[in-house]
């Protein structure tokens, strides 16, 4: 792989770590009383029957013929033929993964470079989802194919496909032949389970898996690393790593670049913590890094992230810094680390992705796209590598770059990707080439602002393919404004609304946060928003002045709330376990500075967040119902007492605490929503949402805070359940299309009616 992203999930230790033992029941938080508990057991008749109930009850009240309208505008957008067909390369070969409404499931097809730049490319389909389902009447979801690197001279042509029964995260995984278009007849076949794969050689896997025995971690995830040649079973597999069951995930992987063939083992403590091996002679040896600090190898080339501040031999290098070294120095002891990215206030590393001789670097600057290109041959006394700008970044936009192929041995190895997007800007797709220059200019041909060393990359790109339009851009203005928080924190946030707004708080807006796991939001241009949100329009809206009625449009906010990755690491660490009320905190500053600002008011405010982001609107719904008319809360979690006992739920202990930790759990109960719910309480209306396969962080969480608000007697609280779909609630643009629509349609009815 060339591209990394720098919020990766971390990496593990081997099992030289000790696990922490059970503890004793003393030691344990006692469970507060859950009336509920009975709907834990996600496929059982008696709770399906009540889901199917809830189903009913929920699509009685939103699905009329607006809805209809609604769902309609979305999925023409989805399914649109038009929008662009990102590609990857491999050996001659572009390959797409497309869904439509004639290909709900998709179709697994490539092209070659000349057709795809035509208007309609000649495809050539390897798999088709659809009639693979047909066929073998199993609902199948299509999670990728990773390809086993060919000999010199040849095409790729074996991959193995993954294929979810269901759309969680549980994958199949076959060896599947791209020039027969065929399944490989007694080629590898992995049973349904959750881990990955990679090719070590053409009769060799490296899998880790919990299926057919193989142990589990607590999180669900799998324990071992296996060696798997043709013929055996995983249970027959040679066990090459293994890790305590309370660490989250094993894994191991072959790096097959030429020159450099490594195989890698990675224990993952937990989201933040991992220790990563080297397989040396048929023995593992330790990357010594502290386990905070991520890292990544590319040819002669270690790259360290930490995520904390890391002392090395009193050089102390800041969270959120980009280091490198040669490997095999580092290895053999030498700590000569070079500094090719160092943040501050503003400005933080988001993912950097490797060219055949040069090093892309995608920045955020007040959550607006910077790129940097650094060249390795060109250094300064220092050991600085020359870093120019890449002139492609309009502000308030999401830009990134990313190599096209790093081992094309022709012209094609310094090329690279660009995809552009923005609230009012459909998606645009660029494809460059660097080379080096001598009149120090920015990569785009401009003077570079910051002044850099002369000798800079030059860029040449153009643009290949740009996504329709499918609302009226140009009528609508996007606004970066900053809150100020509880604590003084300045919070950013965009602000997509009419250019003739009028700021007088009766603006129906829909807020948008996630705030967890260094994730970022930036801007993103969507037809489904701006057609189920912006350009919807009230009718009788009353004037609070008493002037009259007014028609009004939605606006569109997605605030930057501590726990993201907008500022790097320390932003993110900001809102950790006790500090989460920081990431609350924010949000609700933001509610409150759009209402200051005569934006909106509380009955026309609404909030929208899923998965963590559900967490976080399940806190605004109980600790800040004052600030909301309505909260749509998505696959949540709710119930943070027994979280890390549901799905994958343990895995996250690192966000956000332990709950069986007696001094842990006296935060954690803080922001724990299924547990602040108080009788005598005016909430917001409330949409609860979930999948009844999404095997993350499960559907029960989402149903037990249901059923305790309708049972406490809280008006206007609905749910529903997709049967269908995983942690992301939809498994085909069909279902995407209904999901956005009952949220969006349920937000509206909530907060754009007249007073």
């Amino acid at each position: 792989m060339t591209t990394t992203e720098a919020d990766q999930t971390p990496l593990p230790e081997n099992d030289t770590a000790s696990p922490s033992g059970p503890r004793h029941a003393a030691d344990v938080s006692p469970e507060p009383t859950d009336e509920n508990v009975w709907l834990e057991e996600i496929h059982g008749e008696e709770q399906l029957a009540w889901v199917r109930e809830q189903n009913a009850r929920t699509e009685e009240l939103l699905e009329d013929a607006e809805y209809a309208a609604v769902e309609a505008g979305i999925l023409e957008v989805l399914d649109s033929t038009d929008r662009i067909a990102m590609v990857s390369k491999r050996g001659g070969y572009y390959y797409n993964f497309w869904k439509d409404q004639e290909h709900p499931k998709g179709l697994w097809r490539r092209t070659t470079w000349e057709s795809y730049l035509t208007e309609e490319p000649k495809w050539d389909v390897l798999l088709d989802i659809d009639a693979l389902a047909a066929a073998e009447d199993v609902e199948w979801v299509f999670h990728g194919a990773g390809f086993l690197r060919p000999a010199d001279g040849d095409e790729y042509r074996l991959a193995m496909v993954s294929l979810s029964p269901d759309g969680g995260d549980a994958d199949r995984h076959r060896e599947f032949d791209v020039e027969s278009r065929t399944f490989v007849e007694g080629g590898f076949d992995l049973p349904t389970a959750k881990g990955n794969v990679s090719w070590f050689d053409a009769d060799t896997l490296l899998v880790s898996s919990t299926a057919e025995g193989l142990p589990a971690t607590t999180s669900s995830y799998a324990r071992t690393g296996v060696k798997l040649r043709r013929g055996q079973t995983l249970a027959q597999a040679e066990r090459l790593f293994e890790i305590p069951e309370d660490h989250m995930l094993a894994m191991v992987a072959h790096d097959s670049t030429p020159g450099y063939e490594r195989t890698f083992a990675v224990d993952y403590i937990d989201f933040y913590n991992r220790s990563t091996w080297l397989l040396s002679e048929d023995s593992w040896v330790a990357i010594e890094v502290p386990t905070d600090v991520n890292i990544s190898a590319h040819r002669d080339w270690l790259l360290f992230r930490p995520q904390k501040d890391w002392d090395v031999d009193g050089s102390v290098y800041p969270a959120g810094s980009l280091l490198a070294a040669d490997f095999e120095s580092y290895l053999a002891g030498s700590r000569s680390l070079l500094v090719l990215f160092t943040p501050d206030t503003q400005t933080s590393l988001q993912s950097w992705s490797w060219t055949k001789d040069y090093l892309l670097l995608n920045l955020l600057r007040d959550v607006s796209s910077e790129i940097r290109v650094l060249d390795p041959s060109t250094v300064d006394s220092a050991g600085a590598w020359a870093s120019t700008l890449l002139d492609a970044c309009p502000p308030l936009h999401d830009v990134n770059a990313y190599a096209v192929d790093d081992e094309d041995q022709g012209a094609a190895g310094n090329d690279f990707w660009l995809v552009a997007t923005g609230f009012t800007t459909p998606t645009t797709l660029t494809r460059g080439a660097l080379t080096r220059g001598g009149d120090g200019q920015s990569a785009g041909g401009a003077g570079d602002a910051d002044g850099e060393q002369s000798g800079g990359v030059e860029s040449r790109h153009a643009e290949v393919k740009r996504s329709p339009s499918f609302f009226n851009e140009a009528g609508y203005e996007v606004q970066q404004h900053f809150a100020v928080s509880a604590d003084g924190t300045k919070v950013p946030y965009f602000q997509v609304a009419s250019r003739d707004l009028v700021l007088d708080g009766q603006n129906p807006t829909q807020l948008s946060g996630y705030g967890g796991f260094e994730i970022s939001r930036t801007p993103a241009y969507s037809g489904s928003i701006g057609r189920a949100w912006l350009e919807r329009r009230t009718v009788g809206v009353s004037s609070e002045d008493g002037s009259g009625t007014h028609s009004r449009g939605g606006v569109y906010v997605v605030a930057n709330i501590r726990g993201g990755g907008e500022y790097g690491p320390s932003w993110h660490r900001a809102a950790l376990q006790e500090n989460r009320h920081r990431a609350y905190e924010d949000f609700a500053a933001v509610a409150r500075d759009l209402i200051s600002r005569g934006v909106t008011s509380r009955s026309r405010l609404g909030c929208v967040g899923g998965s963590n982001g559900g967490l976080l609107v399940g806190n605004m719904l109980t600790q800040y119902p004052e600030l909301f008319g309505a909260v749509s809360c998505g696959v949540p979690l709710l119930d943070m007492r027994r979280y890390t006992k549901l799905s994958a739920g343990y895995s996250w202990i690192a966000e956000y605490g332990d709950p069986d930790v007696p001094a842990q759990w006296e935060f954690i109960r803080t922001f724990s929503p299924y547990h602040l719910l108080h009788d005598g309480v005016e909430y917001p209306e409330t949409f609860i949402w979930t999948a009844t396969s999404d095997d993350r962080v499960g559907p029960v969480q989402a149903r037990k805070m249901a059923a305790r608000m309708q049972a406490m007697g809280i008006p206007n609280v609905w749910f529903h359940e997709a049967l269908e779909g995983g942690h992301a609630g939809a498994s085909d643009n069909r279902q995407a299309a209904a999901l956005q629509a009952r949220s969006n349609h349920f937000l509206w009815r909530s907060l754009a009616g007249s007073n």
